[in-house]
């Protein structure tokens, strides 16, 4: 019989989101198997994720507060304002935090993120790496759980943490329902060089046909002028945008810029990749939770996507701390409900906000639009209302998990 190999949690999925939650629950004394099929290899070469990341402010508190800090410390372009428009017609918003509250967040290429939580991961006494390594069985009861892998081995464990992403199939497995709908809409995601500095704003341009996001990023060794672009298209007209010759695309760019960052030209291959939104209706069944895209996916029309993932892991570590603490199993139903609790009013708050929003911007005419641009100005000169704004930006609205403050469990 194959010897069974136990730690406190197994988690399925060993992407951003489930290596952090790994080091997330290591920090605290909790071990964790982490499985993923893909090849690290593979996973953290050079040419594998061209995409990047917006890391909210709250987000960089919590990576700093279990042993990232260091690593990721210069890595990340800070984003000093946010910049919203209505196509680029007059009646812009702009978000500019105080003097003294610090940045909106920062921009991190995936793969830079994705290398330094994988080493991590690989170098923590409690984390045991399967990787790349299939799973062919999986049990769940009142003892606690465990996963027979392709070669024979078997993990064991007192609580399954799903981190596959959209298509889980423990999730659909474990028959939790998900609410969900495609968008009429591709992302063209890719890098650009530019002639002028972003001066570290994001902007987000509403266009009828879809937002239009431009990221600031780190120069690069050369010092040429870098963001990330997230250009939302029609399905229809998202494949002719893909055939565009380099030059043709960039000449694209600087017409829905308005040139305001000069010529351009492509940093990395584009890629695109269609929308969609999906929510499940449970996050929590015996013995197995779920975090990140297993949970829920959202628009990217706000880039918190990834921000609340990292929530969810935020809030699942101190429910888990909490309970070691009071010698509760790490399955126990009463954890469970409560991380349930925790997260599902927040995760569908944000997946419905971004959801309206990109509906609302979508609404063609001129008097959708002049609406709209009321709206912004309004915003604009309310403080209250822009405070309340930049908060969601930072990600520190809501009932935040500890980690997420910075502060000790």
């Amino acid at each position: 019989m194959a010897k069974i190999d136990t730690a406190d949690v197994i988690i399925i999925g060993g992407g951003m989101i489930g290596l952090t939650q790994g080091l997330a629950l290591a920090a605290q004394g909790i071990s964790c198997h982490i499985i993923d099929q893909a090849d690290p290899a593979a996973m953290l070469a050079e040419g594998f994720d061209g995409r990047t990341s917006a890391i909210s402010a709250s987000s960089m508190k919590m990576l700093a507060a279990i042993g990232l800090g260091d690593a990721l410390a210069g890595l990340g372009c800070p984003i000093k304002q946010i910049w919203v428009s209505d196509g680029l017609k007059p009646g812009e918003l702009d978000f500019v935090p105080g003097v003294d509250d610090g940045y909106l967040g920062q921009m991190f290429e995936n793969k830079l993120l994705r290398r330094i939580l994988y080493n991590a991961a690989a170098a923590h006494d409690l984390i045991f790496l399967h990787m790349p390594a299939a799973i062919t069985h999986k049990q769940r009861g009142g003892s606690g759980a465990r996963v027979t892998l392709a070669d024979g081995a078997i993990l064991a464990g007192q609580l399954l943490i799903v981190a596959e992403g959209r298509n889980s199939q423990t999730r659909s497995e474990a028959g939790l329902k998900i609410a969900h709908w495609h968008y009429d809409h591709s992302a063209l995601v890719g890098a650009i060089y530019h002639e002028k500095g972003h001066e570290n704003i994001a902007y987000e341009i509403f266009y009828p046909t879809g937002p239009f996001a431009i990221l600031p990023m780190l120069d690069d060794a050369a010092g040429r002028h870098r963001s990330a672009i997230v250009w939302s298209q029609t399905r229809s007209r998202a494949p002719a945008y893909m055939k565009l010759s380099p030059r043709a695309f960039a000449h694209e760019l600087e017409k829905a810029m308005g040139g305001m960052l000069g010529r351009t030209e492509l940093a990395a291959p584009l890629s695109s990749y269609p929308l969609g939104f999906h929510h499940t209706t449970q996050i929590a069944a015996e013995r197995l939770v779920l975090v990140g895209d297993s949970a829920h996916g959202i628009h990217p029309i706000a880039g918190q996507g990834l921000n609340l993932g990292l929530r969810d892991v935020a809030a699942l570590t101190e429910v888990l701390t909490d309970g070691m603490r009071l010698g509760l199993d790490f399955g126990d139903a009463q954890l469970l409900d409560r991380y349930g609790r925790w997260r599902s009013l927040d995760t569908l708050m944000v997946a419905a906000a971004t959801d309206g929003l990109n509906r609302l911007f979508s609404v063609p005419g001129k008097t959708a639009s002049m609406l709209r641009r009321f709206g912004l100005g309004l915003v604009q000169r309310t403080k209250p209302a822009k405070a309340f704004f930049m908060s969601e930006a930072r990600g520190e609205s809501g009932a935040l998990p500890k980690l997420l403050k910075g502060a000790a469990l």
